[in-house]
């Protein structure tokens, strides 16, 4: 049974950093490239992050670029999502996913920026 579950979300100030984590089990986590996904409020869900198989290389989309980094332990069987210099456009539940479409994901962990 495939099982992700992210954690390390909460409520933040603009401008720090936080770390999310995903956890797996039920699949072969080396053989799958690994997404990290987010719903802001009210808004659709969106791709955030992407990382290889190997974790050598990764990209995330523009709005996060340089300021997000994505990492994997594939001994561990985990995903991680270092997030810096996070604003208010930065709160929303985030997700980790197997596939690229995000279907195959965790319950989700929020992640709430505010002053």
């Amino acid at each position: 049974q495939v099982q992700l579950v992210e954690s390390g979300g909460g409520p933040v100030q603009p401008g720090t950093s936080l770390k999310l984590s995903c956890s797996t089990s039920g699949f072969i986590f080396n053989a799958y490239a690994m997404y990290w996904f987010r719903q802001p409020p009210g808004k659709e869900m969106e791709w955030v992050c992407t990382i290889t198989t190997v974790g050598d290389s990764a990209w995330c989309v523009d709005s996060v670029e340089g300021r997000f980094t994505v990492s994997r332990d594939n001994a561990a069987k985990t995903l991680a999502l270092q997030m810096n210099h996070l604003t208010s456009d930065d709160s929303a539940v985030y997700y980790c996913s197997k596939d690229r479409a995000g279907a195959a994901r965790g319950p989700g962990t929020q992640v709430t920026v505010s002053s």
